[in-house]
């Protein structure tokens, strides 16, 4: 994701567990959270480090007796420390799954971790700038539960089609009502330099809300349950991640060829790349 140039840099403040790769003459980190792969639902995960000099992006999935919630946070690059608040933020959400009593009280669930992580990164921050995205998806009896916050994306492949659950809280949403509106042409709109500045995160001091899905959607056998940061979407095209995706590989396969396809794009300005992928079977 991207910040402006006259965001202030963070203190240092905490480290993410990864391991250090080299991937020809470019670096690549390959981050794993702690995580639980239940058995009968597959979950798998890739992720690169691209050409950033920081890993900003985390994750992490758990299943318990209420379901498997996987999470994934894209921290604000650029700043000293995104990775601080994407990886605090992946923690709350996990620790508060964690005490979830009943998969009805899911939607309080995402509302309060929300707030707690926002207020745990506001905390650790003492007044400077910073933030990460984050999606959260919770799958139980063949319905997904999810919420987000950012540009960072839940879909759900079926049948060779994408069907995206949340939207993109970025100024281009705005900017795209101020067209429909007539406010503004199409090409302003999409022209516009500050289009994909957040306008809401988690580390925000006027934080609104997380979205939720306001009902489950009921997953079908053979879905897969895409969760993904920005690098990953503004890297490859709909019809490059089809591609994969339509092969009968297991989740973690697929994830590894998604990144295995951005790195030999080899772009010089890629962003940190992660996607969860989690199969209803």
């Amino acid at each position: 994701m991207e910040v402006q140039d006259w965001v202030p840099y963070l203190i240092v403040l905490g480290s993410v567990a990864a391991i250090l790769l080299l991937f020809g003459a470019r670096r690549r980190l390959m981050t794993e959270a702690a995580s639980s792969e239940p058995a009968g639902i597959p979950i798998g995960n890739g992720q690169t480090i691209g050409a950033r000099e920081e890993q900003d992006d985390y994750f992490s999935s758990v299943t318990t007796v209420h379901g498997t919630a996987a999470v994934l946070a894209d921290g604000i690059s650029g700043l000293a420390h995104g990775r601080m608040a994407s990886t605090l933020a992946v923690t709350v959400f996990i620790r508060e799954f964690l005490k979830l009593e009943d998969i009805r009280d899911v939607q309080h669930y995402f509302t309060k971790a929300a707030k707690v992580s926002n207020t745990e990164i506001l905390r650790n921050l003492k007044g400077a700038t910073g933030g990460t995205t984050l999606v959260a998806a919770v799958i139980a009896d063949d319905r997904l539960h999810w919420g987000a916050v950012g540009d960072s994306i839940i879909m759900v492949f079926r049948n060779g089609e994408f069907i995206r659950m949340n939207e993109k809280h970025t100024l281009e949403s705005v900017l795209q009502e101020r067209y429909l509106t007539g406010e503004m042409t199409r090409e302003e709109a999409l022209e516009h330099p500050m289009k994909r500045r957040l306008i809401n995160y988690l580390g925000y001091e006027n934080f609104k809300s997380i979205e939720i899905g306001s009902d489950p959607f009921e997953l079908q056998p053979g879905d897969r349950v895409i969760l993904c940061s920005d690098g990953v979407y503004n890297t490859l095209t709909e019809v490059e991640m089809e591609h994969i995706l339509s092969k009968p590989l297991p989740p973690h396969d697929a994830a590894e060829e998604i990144i295995e396809a951005i790195e030999q794009k080899r772009l010089a300005n890629q962003d940190n790349a992660t996607v969860i992928i989690v199969d209803n079977v």
